[in-house]
């Protein structure tokens, strides 16, 4: 009421600071500013407002805010007066509420009007004059001036009436206009059933003078309908029911914007929340939405297991939770059958076969035999149960079962389609035993029995006294050794020999050897195919421990030598390189041979491989691989050596990778690779050096990490730079960009050593390297120590010689073009020359080299089992010194990072031949990207041969 004040100035510098109460001035512009917000809402306007405004119209206030302002107000004794002239103070508002009233108009209708009600006082003469608002939250009403005889608007006072529920606009103008609906006496019960129940949500319904009476109207009930068809066929349909009086109406479960107005829906969402979504399994079944809401589609389509399922677990569950459940058709008799399930496996022998026996298997359950398709394809899915036509149904998880899927998967693998007539191979005795084991052999053939039997029993039966021509003692381990191959050559079997490297495994076959030609003089000739630095090691080592034994070396084509595979195969042993046996492999294939013996097997670890197929398709009756590392990158290399000697364990590549390859090397699936392990253990025999050779001196291996010269370190971290962004770049595509990648890698490797093997122009900086052999190497000799110097690249090794050429250091040299290689040898096995520089290649297989107890690696490599051969040149049976081993790395550079790559291979081969932990074992495009990022750690991708050999 100040002259100069306005609503729109209370912002203003004109109202000054003391001037007003505070608590007062911070009520009036919150009145203010809730005015304002409608009109900013309705597009009025966003500015001040007139500065002169002296009145605020609450009429059109759509904020339940005003009515805490106006309690407020109260509360700090702040006068609100009416905008009119003399009706003076705007009294505190009042609360109530509109009330939809039925009565009777005389005995043809009644009529339904609304009425506003102040607490328990129906007051007469009350009128509404306007509602606040859009929703109807308030009311303006008159109230006549008792002392007044014809009051006019301005003699009547102004009432603010808080409503308990805010009036939707319908009402509202039933109330303004005065309007009553008039029922006739007929379409009373309708009004009550159809209008009653959706009116009741928006007013209370009351009837003044008692001529109408509400229906009850029940709370919702859910109910689903479950209508059972034929062949497990079920048909599901959710719904609300309600009963309204004596009458029930029914809502589909799903909130549609025509849905009745009878539905209670927070009702509806508690009944849901706190009911049926607790333990009823509904989600297992697909019935609940992504809301966890049952499934709003008019119906759900379910047949065998899961309406099995339904009925037997989620129904009673259901109705437990107070859901209803009406039943239309005859369900099946729904029952668990699992304790009476009988499995039976038999054998039984082919006609003309040796190596393949008919497998049949009976499955029965309450002492009906089940069709085994059924059951098969069943387990092949992934299901969990079997559901027959009655009802019946058994769990499939039973271990026997799943150990009965295993083996007709590998059975299936071996049959030439897939409605041939399965087939199970002598050399899968391992999972024989699994299921015999679990109790569900019934019969086995006899050859069968036999051969598995002996097969599984090989490390109790294995006990052969050697050949008396062997000139050897063999020691214990190599005794056992020997005896395991004996009764494999006598089983007809193939097998891998991958005992440690230096533990004498081509003293064992040529026992085994020998012993085949004491048993029968007549046996025709073994064919040994070895690398062909190690084929001159079979000619001495024949000599020396089995002299009876005439032993033809091949080492030149058939074609050049001028000698024919008949005059061959007239001794008593060939011996060839895989190379040149690759060249003349349809020459080998004309002769019977009594047996296939694989040195350094590893050579045909890759199965796409030329080589590989010649060794594959070579017909012998016996086939065995010797060599210590039988995977170096992945368990494909594995599968490659057991398809050559026991062609039956795993005969399609493919679904070995599926079924162990993948889950193992990059899932870490513990399951499988014990599976693995139990598969191959009868045909695979290692021991290693710490378990069977406790007379052998130890092995010590240390890194010694370099610093780069200063000058070498910017060109390193130069090179590296660009070689890290072009590869990074061609990485996503890995296959395509694999040579331009694997040149990269390999020239940041030949970097990390001496800069001049990329760049002869860079011949004069420095090589930290090579300064610190030399430093070792003069430690090492004035010890009386010799030493074998190994390194990858022939270029570095060049350099070495130089470098001990100038510093007086005598030794031999050995690569491969270097010509007479044996007289190398034994000039370094028979001389003083203090070291041995070999190229890993051409000297890291086949040497036997005990005379040096001192081995320098000058540059490392992803895959361990080339340097852990390369170490082993020296220590092996017959070293009588500790032997240590160094292993050169330029600190901060790639070799670190190549070395981590080479701690996770030997992981892997520790994983699946030493039982040790489970690492991925291959090399990936994330291993690459290892190699070029951040610093030195463990590589957790897997890697490809194919890389590895490439680089």
């Amino acid at each position: 009421v100040n002259g100069s004040l306005s609503w729109g100035g209370l912002d203003s510098w004109q109202v000054r600071d003391g001037e007003y109460r505070a608590d007062h001035l911070a009520l009036v512009r919150e009145l203010h500013a809730i005015h304002r917000a409608r009109e900013q809402r309705v597009g009025y306007g966003y500015g001040y407002g007139d500065k002169s405004e002296r009145k605020l119209d609450l009429s059109d206030c759509d904020s339940p805010r005003l009515w805490a302002l106006l309690d407020e107000a109260t509360r700090i004794e702040l006068r609100l007066i009416h905008a009119l002239p003399g009706l003076g103070e705007l009294p505190p508002y009042e609360s109530g509420e509109l009330l939809v009233d039925v009565g009777r108009d005389g005995d043809r209708a009644s009529l339904v009007t609304a009425v506003l009600r102040l607490g328990d006082d129906d007051r007469a003469g009350l009128e509404p004059l306007l509602f606040l608002g859009a929703s109807g939250h308030g009311a303006v009403c008159a109230v006549p001036d008792e002392g007044a005889d014809d009051p006019d608007l301005e003699q009547r006072r102004l009432r603010l009436v808080r409503l308990a529920r805010p009036a939707p606009p319908q009402l509202q103008r039933m109330v303004l206009d005065g309007e009553r609906l008039e029922i006739p006496a007929s379409e009373l019960d309708r009004f009550a059933v159809e209008i009653f129940p959706a009116l009741r949500h928006v007013a209370t319904v009351s009837s003044s003078d008692g001529s109408f009476t509400p229906p009850e109207i029940s709370e919702p009930a859910l109910v689903l309908r479950a209508s059972y068809g034929a062949g497990h066929a079920l048909e599901l349909d959710w719904t609300w029911v309600y009963g309204i009086g004596s009458q029930t109406r029914q809502a589909p479960l799903g909130i549609g914007t025509a849905a009745p107005g009878f539905r209670d829906r927070r009702a509806e969402r508690a009944i849901l929340a706190e009911t049926v979504l607790t333990g009823t399994g509904l989600e297992r079944l697909g019935l609940l939405d992504a809301a966890a809401r049952p499934a709003e589609t008019p119906a759900v389509s379910l047949a065998g297991i899961e309406t099995m399922r339904l009925t037997t677990e989620v129904l009673p569950r259901l109705e437990e939770h107070g859901v209803a459940v009406e039943v239309a058709g005859e369900p099946a008799d729904y029952r668990d059958v699992s304790d009476s399930l009988t499995i039976g496996v038999s054998t039984a022998e082919i006609a003309g076969e040796s190596d393949w026996f008919d497998l049949g298997v009976t499955i029965s359950v309450e002492g009906r035999e089940l069709r085994f398709a059924d059951v098969f394809v069943a387990l092949a899915s992934g299901e969990s149960h079997l559901l027959l036509d009655d009802g019946a149904h058994l769990s499939l998880e039973d271990p026997r079962l799943e150990s009965l899927r295993q083996l007709i998967v590998e059975a299936q693998a071996l049959a030439d389609s897939p409605s041939a007539p399965l087939r199970i191979s002598r050399y899968q005795a391992g999972l024989w035993a699994e299921l015999a084991a679990l109790g569900v052999v019934t019969e086995q053939a006899e050859t069968w029995r036999r051969q598995a039997g002996a097969l599984l029993e090989l490390d109790e039966v294995a006990r052969h006294d050697p050949p008396a021509a062997l000139e050897a003692e063999l020691r214990p381990y190599q005794r056992d050794g020997f005896g395991w191959l004996a009764s494999l050559w006598e089983l007809g079997l193939g097998g891998i020999l991958a005992d440690d490297m230096g533990l004498g495994k081509t003293l064992q076959a040529l026992a085994l050897l020998c012993h085949a030609r004491e048993r029968d003089p007549g046996v025709g000739p073994f064919l040994v195919v070895a690398p062909t630095s190690v084929v001159s090691n079979w000619v001495g080592e024949a000599a020396k421990f089995t002299p009876e034994l005439t032993v033809s070396a091949v080492t030149d084509t058939l074609r050049k030598s001028g000698r024919s595979i008949d005059d061959l195969a007239a001794a008593d042993v060939v011996a060839t390189t895989y190379t040149l046996f690759r060249l003349d492999a349809q020459a080998y294939r004309e002769v019977e041979w009594a047996g296939l013996v694989l040195d350094e097997a590893q050579a045909v670890k890759n199965h796409q491989s030329k080589t590989y197929k010649c060794v594959r398709e070579l017909a012998a009756p016996f086939k065995l691989a010797l060599t210590g590392t039988p995977m170096e990158n992945n368990l494909t290399e594995l599968w490659s050596l057991l398809s050559i000697t026991a062609p039956g364990l795993f005969p399609d590549p493919k679904r070995f990778a599926e079924q162990y390859a993948r889950p193992i090397e990059r899932d870490g699936d513990g399951e499988r690779l014990a599976r693995l392990r139990r598969r191959i253990k009868p045909l695979i025999k290692r021991r290693t050096k710490e378990l069977v050779a406790a007379d052998l001196p130890p092995k010590q291996e240390q890194t010694l990490e370099v610093d780069l010269h200063a000058r070498h370190r910017k060109l390193y971290e130069t090179r590296l730079q660009r070689e890290r962004q072009k590869v990074l770049g061609l990485i996503d595509d890995f296959d395509r960009n694999r040579f331009t990648i694997l040149r990269s890698i390999t020239l940041l490797r030949q970097l990390s050593i001496d800069p001049s093997l990329v760049d002869e122009g860079h011949d004069d900086v420095p090589c930290a390297k090579l300064a610190a052999l030399v430093e070792q190497l003069g430690e090492v000799i004035g010890g009386g120590h010799r030493a074998l110097v190994f390194s990858q690249f022939t270029g570095f090794l060049a350099k070495v010689r130089d470098r001990l050429d100038r510093e007086g250091i005598d030794y031999c040299y050995l690569d491969g073009r270097t010509r007479k290689r044996d007289r190398v040898i034994e000039r370094f096995k028979q001389g003083a020359d203090p070291v041995f520089l070999i190229s890993l290649k051409a000297g890291g297989l086949g040497l036997n080299l005990t005379e040096a107890d001192y081995c320098f690696l000058l540059d490392p490599w992803w895959n361990p089992a080339a340097e852990t051969q390369a170490i082993d040149r020296a220590h092996r049976i017959g070293q009588t010194r500790p032997v240590i081993a160094y292993r050169m790395i330029a600190r901060d550079t790639i070799e670190e990072k190549v070395v981590a790559l080479a701690r996770r291979k030997a992981e892997l081969f520790s994983g699946v031949m030493d039982d040790g932990d489970l690492f991925g074992g291959s090399l990936t495009a994330d291993d690459i990207r290892g190699l070029l990022e951040g610093p030195a750690r463990e590589h957790r991708g897997q890697a490809g041969e194919a890389l590895a050999e490439a680089a």
